[in-house]
């Protein structure tokens, strides 16, 4: 059976195939707001809640206020078909709900025949898109020829958005990559094993304005001669004397012996100082630190209480051979402990 047609105001609805027409022209909508409109046709003057139009139009649906919001949004669009001097045809009451506000009319099956039979052939004419893809409006004969260019354009744009990010990508990867060359260089120094029984003899200062600089060299080198000969003879540790080694480069020694000679005031004079520092390589800590002011009569003294300051901050006694070996050799008198120094050269004559 074939569902009557109706006017709403100018437009001639037709249900059965989802159509409105006025003035030739066809429009074809969605079924859900081809049920609306008749559903507001058949309550006329009647102000229907949105309650009522989900129970009665959305009969076996679950939907929201904001659907049905929408949905009465686009009939109106599709009644006001974009005419500025177009009634109001659905309106809305405030708290309430909506309105149809245009005259209705409803004709019989054979009447709505005629009045389809009789009507002008419809124009076809496209109609605005909306912004909802569930109530967007069917046009019929409107097929329009593809368009070739913008698709190009877009492909175009695609492939240069794609060549600049991944340029982008590289030159990260680049920059990212040079840096950790640039820090794992002089990261290597401090990744070198370092031997806790090794111990290197520097001379950072060979110098003082006090005294000679020959008999500073001499004293310096003969206290790091008998240094190094007398634990490397009797210790475990390995000492490697590089007073008179200029070459520099990196050691795996533990520990580093630094003698210096420095210049300091004291009780208003300028004296010279032989510095003593030996500094643990792994932390950087000093365990031993002495000052000595030299003169003639306490060379000997010096030597024999740094002697005992190594073998106390090393943990290494010395043995009583070794003290009686170096009573036996070494002079007397410490006036004469410069001068033996440097008439042997070196600290392979002060241990037989």
């Amino acid at each position: 059976m074939q569902q009557p047609v109706v006017r709403v105001g100018e437009w001639l609805v037709t249900p059965s195939i989802n159509q409105i027409s006025r003035n030739g022209r066809q429009l074809t909508l969605e079924p859900r707001l081809i049920d609306l409109l008749v559903f507001f046709a058949q309550h006329s003057g009647e102000v229907l809640s949105r309650d009522e139009l989900i129970d009665n139009v959305w009969k076996r649906s679950i939907v929201t206020n904001h659907v049905v919001t929408q949905s009465i949004s686009e009939l109106r669009k599709s009644l006001k078909d974009n005419d500025e001097d177009s009634p109001v045809y659905i309106a809305t009451v405030p708290k309430r709900g909506y309105k149809l506000m245009v005259p209705v009319i409803w004709y019989s099956e054979e009447e709505g025949e005629e009045i389809m039979l009789s009507s002008p052939p419809p124009i076809p004419e496209a109609v605005p898109a909306t912004d909802s893809p569930s109530h967007s409006l069917n046009i019929q004969n409107t097929a329009t020829p593809p368009e070739q260019s913008p698709v190009k354009s877009k492909r175009f744009t695609t492939f240069w958005v794609w060549f600049f990010f991944l340029l982008s990508l590289g030159i990260c990867v680049a920059l990212v990559a040079f840096s950790s060359l640039d820090t794992r260089l002089p990261m290597s120094k401090s990744r070198i094993l370092l031997n806790p029984r090794d111990i290197d003899i520097n001379m950072v200062n060979k110098s003082c304005n006090s005294w000679s600089s020959p008999y500073q060299l001499s004293y310096a080198i003969g206290v790091g001669d008998l240094v190094a000969t007398s634990l490397n003879t009797f210790s475990t540790f390995m000492v490697h004397d590089k007073i008179n080694y200029n070459i520099d480069e990196p050691s795996s020694s533990g520990k580093t012996l630094s003698i210096a000679f420095v210049n300091q005031r004291q009780y208003r004079a300028q004296q010279c100082f032989m510095s003593i520092k030996l500094v643990d390589n792994a932390d950087g800590s000093t365990m031993l630190d002495k000052r000595y002011v030299i003169t003639n009569g306490n060379q000997l003294a010096i030597q024999n209480d740094l002697l005992e300051s190594l073998s106390k901050a090393l943990n290494q006694p010395w043995p009583q051979r070794m003290q009686e070996t170096l009573q036996k050799i070494l002079p007397h008198r410490g006036a004469l402990l410069t001068n033996f120094y440097q008439a042997h050269g070196d600290a392979a004559n002060l241990l037989i």
